[in-house]
């Protein structure tokens, strides 16, 4: 199986898959010289995520289960991003019309269990100045996002409930669900956005 350790910036993830794990798919971290152009950007997460995804299947076979820091599939950060109105709602619609096409071709899909990690803000900003060794780029705004994340999670675990366990335990691994009978299908994809809250329209022009 496919196991997901999410949460926002500082949440822990990175500390949870070294000290639980080991051997783990590691994040991509922006670097800041990813395309400008918004349809270029969306096809590059998506590529990024199907390379993890790929990473993942093979650790699977080589281990019998992958562990990965944060979802192959970044949707919800574009989604976060619309839903705070701090970019646009077409910078999601378009990363999902890329991710639409990797999850028919089976390229992407859904980890059989998502371990989440949502410490309170005080908390967040204490570990960000307590660790000096990472530069967490833009790390206000991924405070902020703490919610989306929320919702995008919350919104999978309605739609196929105990897919998703809200902790990352300090002591060991939790009790993990097994295997989901699927994990890629447009319908899929299109089932967890319909369960998101609705996103604002977008702004048109005369």
């Amino acid at each position: 199986m496919i196991v997901v350790v999410e949460g926002p910036s500082a949440a822990g993830k990175t500390s949870w898959c070294r000290r639980q794990v080991g051997r783990f798919v590691a994040e991509q971290v922006p670097t800041g010289a990813e395309p400008a152009d918004g349809q270029a950007l969306a096809r590059h997460w998506v590529r990024v995520g199907i390379r993890r995804w790929a990473e993942a299947q093979e650790q699977e076979c080589r281990d019998g289960v992958a562990f990965c820091d944060t979802d192959p599939v970044r949707l919800h950060y574009a989604w976060g991003m619309a839903a705070l109105g701090l970019a646009p709602r077409a910078l999601f619609d378009r990363e999902l019309a890329v991710a639409r096409v990797a999850f028919e071709a089976g390229q992407l899909g859904l980890a059989d269990a998502v371990l989440v990690g949502l410490p309170d803000v005080e908390t967040l900003q204490r570990r960000r100045d307590q660790d000096p060794t990472r530069r967490r780029r833009n790390f206000a705004t991924h405070v902020q996002l703490r919610e989306p994340l929320r919702q995008w999670y919350a919104a999978l675990d309605r739609l196929d409930p105990g897919r998703v366990i809200w902790d990352l335990p300090a002591d060991g691994m939790p009790d993990l669900p097994g295997p989901r009978p699927r994990r890629t299908g447009v319908d899929l994809l299109d089932a967890l956005v319909s369960a998101l809250p609705p996103l604002r329209p977008p702004v048109t022009t005369p």
